[in-house]
């Protein structure tokens, strides 16, 4: 049972889709922990999604029930993303939205990387 406001996971998700192959996606890293791809709506030059491969809602719901090895190796598949994407020397932003005051759009837990511009206050 997932830790989260925002129920089962539903299987029929777009990023379960994704992960499945049944819908393609620009795929810029991929290991046994986790899936990168770029946005298809993008909201900066890069923005890339970054999720688990692992059935969860949300980051409470991961947090909660991901393994060490899960949990450790979905983080830093994070850092080789941006690595990859040479963001670090500019800066980049990680963002994941929980819930629907969030705006949490997919029941899937990801994170989004912005980079390739000056982000801006987090919030206005």
């Amino acid at each position: 049972m997932p830790v989260s406001g925002l129920g089962e996971y539903d299987d029929s998700n777009v990023f379960a889709r994704i992960l499945r192959g049944e819908i393609p996606s620009r795929r810029v890293f991929e290991d046994e922990f986790a899936l990168a791809f770029h946005d298809i709506a993008p909201q900066a030059p890069i923005h890339v999604l970054v999720i688990p491969k692992g059935r969860f809602v949300s980051l409470a719901d991961f947090s909660a029930r991901g393994s060490a090895g899960e949990i450790a190796g979905f983080w830093r598949a994070v850092g080789v993303v941006a690595r990859d994407l040479e963001l670090e020397s500019a800066g980049y932003r990680v963002l994941t939205n929980m819930g629907e005051h969030a705006g949490q759009e997919v029941p899937h837990f990801h994170v989004h990387i912005f980079g390739g511009r000056p982000l801006g206050r987090m919030l206005p």
